[in-house]
């Protein structure tokens, strides 16, 4: 009998819904926020009232597109950490209410243990371009930066993460401080091609007695500083070379961790995950650098790198053949951890 998941995704400023019918996405909308852009980042009271606006439409459509009805669904999952708090109550709170009116399980599902999952939606049956387990997965976004050992659908061990900001979150702040505006990410990446990623030697920080982990606060330090200090000697800089070399600095030490960690622990098999998944330049040279290493390179489509309802819808039917079923009384956690449920 065919297992058909609603998956509910709301941990920032995407509200996002799919339809996953054993392994195969069905349908996945994503509404984004422009609201944010006018503050140059994301507002949490602004974020769970757009959610709020969007959550109906967005099921409704997700539900349409799928070709399925309510009563098809076999489970209703949704996001429930980490995140904002304000933005995961609205999932957590439609999902329960879809739930009760339907009388079908409940499925709760880690934000961070779904961007690894992204690697296993299947767009027809016969889609065979999964990593076979286990693998070494770079999950990299906005609010983390993990190498994660990945033993099964449900076994992830972090072995190194960042200590500071994440690397995703270095991006949006560089670009505010440039003039890029929000998100940063895609508008680094974009004008990073027009500049020259060596015309700035920026530092690539590294973690004393943690070799896995990262830090991205000095790196984002030394940009803001030689922003400053050009202004103060009313010096013009290029901001495609600034961001070309910031962002040159980010792939060198998040590419140079994850090989390392595939030499250590033998690793063949090597996958990224994540918003910063997306980015040009770490495809390129996380592409380059596991075929100079005879490693095996996965990597999602860029849609389903970024925050996605999909990934949940992936993630939950794996927990529902697994038996697993959450109860209605449940609440949303913000700070959840990798493993953690």
């Amino acid at each position: 009998m065919s297992i058909t998941i609603l998956g509910i995704e709301s941990s920032c400023d995407d509200t996002s819904a799919a339809v996953i019918r054993d392994e195969v996405m069905l349908s996945n909308v994503i509404a984004s926020q422009a609201v944010h852009e006018a503050y140059g980042g994301v507002v949490p009271e602004l974020a769970s009232r757009a959610h709020q606006q969007n959550i109906i439409p967005v099921v409704s459509e997700a539900l349409k597109r799928a070709g399925v009805t309510p009563e098809d669904l076999s489970a209703v999952a949704f996001t429930r950490g980490p995140g904002l708090m304000g933005s995961l109550l609205v999932g957590t709170s439609f999902a329960k209410g879809f739930t009760t009116a339907l009388n079908i399980p409940l499925v709760d599902v880690n934000h961070l243990q779904a961007h690894v999952m992204a690697h296993f939606i299947k767009r027809s049956p016969d889609d065979n371009t999964q990593p076979p387990f286990p693998f070494l997965c770079l999950l990299v976004s906005g609010g983390n930066s993990q190498i994660i050992k990945v033993e099964s659908y449900n076994e992830m061990t972090v072995i190194g993460q960042t200590i500071d900001d994440a690397a995703g979150e270095a991006f949006d702040k560089v670009a505010r401080a440039v003039g890029l505006g929000y998100p940063g990410g895609p508008k680094i990446d974009k004008l990073a091609k027009e500049g020259n990623p060596d015309a700035i030697e920026f530092p690539r920080a590294k973690v004393a007695g943690s070799e896995y982990d990262f830090s991205f606060s000095g790196l984002k330090s030394s940009v803001l500083n030689y922003i400053n200090k050009c202004e103060m000697k009313k010096e013009a800089f290029d901001r495609a070379d600034l961001v070309a070399s910031f962002q040159n600095a980010v792939v060198d030490v998040l590419v140079t961790h994850a090989i390392h960690a595939c030499r250590e622990y033998n690793f063949e098999k090597f996958a990224i995950a994540g918003g910063v998944a997306s980015n040009s330049a770490l495809r390129s040279a996380m592409s380059k650098a596991c075929e100079d290493n005879g490693i095996k390179f996965y990597h999602p489509s860029p849609i389903l790198c970024t925050d996605n309802a999909a990934m949940i819808g992936a993630a939950a039917y794996y927990e529902y053949k697994a038996g697993v079923r959450s109860s209605w009384d449940l609440n949303a956690v913000p700070n959840l951890k990798l493993g953690e449920k």
